[in-house]
């Protein structure tokens, strides 16, 4: 009969490897039966793999920083239903291969939406990748100079989330603007995109520098997905007024009688 030791190797227990003793310990005060026991140890060696793997997704993701949900502040900006980011949670629209297009101003809290997302997905067990906007094109232009763009488009469809940040703080050239109507349309149906953008629709035609190619992204890009357009003031101008290095938002006049 193998030792407990080597029957673990074998079987690449780690987890369970190393929690063992611990396991038994509990057990025992639990007077645990035999079947409780082996779900126990199951179930701690699964949780070290999922969380293992959830790290290993992160590490690949290349995003710039963690958020969560949960480090959310909804209370600083009401314009966001709660319920609709809730049902984005559940990562259904992942499986579906739907977008999710968030909206606003600067420093209203759309890259950590997006972030936190991303890694909800990860702990769903599925490959995220980050990118900001300059980043997909300059990887994109390099591909095309070294005739590999094709397969830098098709391992861009690999990811389940795509998340592409900053759409419309850097006008594209019509080429670039091509470049990135192949990705979207390589990903149409099959895989999702996280997109934020400080611009509103009506304002892409100048972002492509093609009102037309604006369209056909567009027609791609909401056909499946859900828009969440956040109003509010920047969390970062907040910290700086709160800490009085701005002046407080100026009130409305009041309106002239007559």
């Amino acid at each position: 009969m193998p030792a407990l030791e080597d029957l673990f190797g074998a079987l690449k227990f780690d987890h369970l490897a190393a929690q063992c003793d611990a396991l038994l310990e509990q057990a025992a005060k639990k007077d645990l039966g035999y079947r409780e026991l082996l779900t126990e140890a199951l179930a701690c060696e699964w949780r070290g793999r999922k969380q293992k793997g959830t790290e290993v997704r992160l590490a690949q993701a290349r995003l710039p920083w963690l958020k969560t949900l949960e480090q959310f502040d909804f209370a600083f900006q009401p314009s966001i239903d709660r319920k609709v980011v809730r049902e984005l949670s559940t990562m259904s629209f992942v499986g579906r291969a739907e977008n999710v297009v968030l909206l606003g101003p600067p420093g209203v809290g759309k890259t950590h939406l997006a972030i936190a997302l991303a890694v909800k997905a990860a702990e769903e067990g599925h490959r995220i990748l980050f990118m900001t906007l300059e980043q997909l094109m300059t990887k994109l232009n390099r591909a095309r100079k070294e005739n590999r763009l094709d397969r830098q488009l098709q391992q861009l469809t690999y990811p389940k989330v795509l998340v592409l940040d900053e759409i419309g703080y850097l006008p594209l050239s019509r080429d670039e603007a091509s470049l990135f109507f192949r990705l979207v349309a390589r990903r149409y149906e099959r895989a999702s995109i996280i997109l934020t953008s400080n611009k509103s629709f009506v304002d892409w035609g100048e972002i492509f520098s093609d009102p037309v190619l604006a369209t056909a992204i567009l027609d791609r890009l909401l056909h499946h997905s859900t828009t969440i357009n956040i109003k509010g003031e920047s969390y970062r101008l907040k910290k700086k007024r709160k800490a009085g290095l701005l002046n407080p938002p100026k009130e409305p006049l009041p309106a002239e009688a007559g």
